[in-house]
C-alpha cells in the first residue's frame, strides 16, 4: 500500500484536527498541506509508528510546534492574577492539543502521547489542564438550532453543564434567524439539515451579514464538509456525538472568538 492510500481515510479528520487547533479553515489546511509535502518528500516518515493515523499526526504535531503560533512559549505561571478574559490567552497550544486529540480525535490515551511525543501521565494532565479550565473561563449566551427535539435536549444539557446559557432552540432557518436578531448569542450551534428542508447553513450566513458570532456545525457526515476544496465550517461536530466532543469544540470556538476581540481592541488603541 502507498503513503497516499494508507493516510487517505484520516485526511478529513486531520483537517477537522487542524481547523479546530488553529481557529480556521485556510490556517487548518495550510497545515495539513505542509505535512502531507513532508511526507511526499519522505514516504519513511509513516514507518515511525505501527498506526498510519498515529505516524500522521505525529508529523503534523512536529510542524505545527514548529512554528511559534498561538500564545508562544509555554510558562508555568502565565495568567496568574489576571482577569478571565486575559488568562484564557495564556492557555498553551500544548494543552489544547492534547485535549482535542482525545476528545474530538477519539485517540486512545496511548496513541495520544505517541502523536505528543509524551508520557501516558503528562498527557492526562495536560488534558485535565485544558478541558475544564477553558470552558469555565468562557462562559457565554448559546443559540441551538436542531429540529430534533432530543438531540436538542442533548445539546442544551451539556451546554448549561459547560457553565454556559442557553437562549434558546430554533427548528428552521425562520426561527433561527428570529431568534438571532432577538437575543444576540454569544455561540451559535447549528445542523446542517433542518426539518422544513432549508439549511442551517444558509441560516447561519444570514445571521451573520448582521453580527459577528462563532458557529460550530453538526452533522451526520462531517467527511462532507472536510475535503478542503472549498469554503468551510472550521468548526464541525459529528453526529451522534460524545459530550467530550462537545466541550472540546465548544472551548475551542470561543477561545479563538475571544482572542481575536482582544487582538481587535489592541489594534484600535
Amino acid at each position: 500500500m502507498s503513503a497516499s492510500q494508507a493516510i487517505a481515510p484520516y485526511l478529513p479528520f486531520l483537517r477537522r484536527y487542524a481547523r479546530a487547533l488553529t481557529g480556521n479553515q485556510s490556517s487548518g489546511d495550510a497545515y495539513v498541506a505542509a505535512a502531507l509535502e513532508a511526507l511526499i518528500e519522505d514516504p519513511k516518515i509513516l514507518e515511525a509508528s505501527a498506526s498510519p493515523r498515529v505516524a500522521l499526526y505525529g508529523l503534523f504535531t512536529k510542524i505545527w510546534n514548529s512554528v511559534v503560533v498561538n500564545d508562544g512559549p509555554e510558562t508555568p505561571e502565565a495568567g496568574t492574577g489576571m482577569p478571565a478574559e486575559q488568562r484564557i490567552g495564556h492557555i498553551t497550544a500544548r494543552p489544547r492539543q492534547a485535549f482535542l486529540l482525545v476528545a474530538l480525535e477519539g485517540f486512545s490515551e496511548s496513541d495520544a502521547s505517541q502523536v505528543l511525543d509524551v508520557t501516558v501521565p503528562e498527557l492526562r494532565q495536560l488534558v485535565e489542564e485544558s478541558g475544564r479550565e477553558l470552558a469555565a473561563e468562557i462562559a457565554t449566551d448559546v443559540m441551538i438550532i436542531e429540529d430534533e427535539p432530543f438531540i436538542a435536549m442533548d445539546l442544551e444539557g451539556l451546554v448549561e453543564g459547560l457553565g454556559h446559557k442557553v437562549l434558546g432552540v430554533a427548528r428552521t432557518h425562520s426561527e433561527a434567524v428570529s431568534l438571532a436578531k432577538a437575543k444576540r448569542p454569544g455561540l451559535i450551534l447549528a445542523d446542517i439539515q433542518l426539518a422544513d428542508g432549508s439549511s442551517g447553513l444558509d441560516a447561519v450566513n444570514e445571521m451573520l451579514r448582521s453580527f459577528e458570532v462563532p458557529v460550530i456545525f453538526i452533522t451526520a457526515y462531517p467527511e462532507r464538509f472536510l475535503t478542503g476544496e472549498r469554503p468551510e465550517p472550521a468548526f464541525l461536530i459529528a453526529k451522534p456525538f460524545q459530550p467530550a466532543t462537545v466541550s472540546a469544540v465548544v472551548s475551542q470556538a470561543l477561545f479563538f472568538e475571544r482572542k481575536a476581540r482582544r487582538s481587535d481592541r489592541r489594534a484600535s488603541a
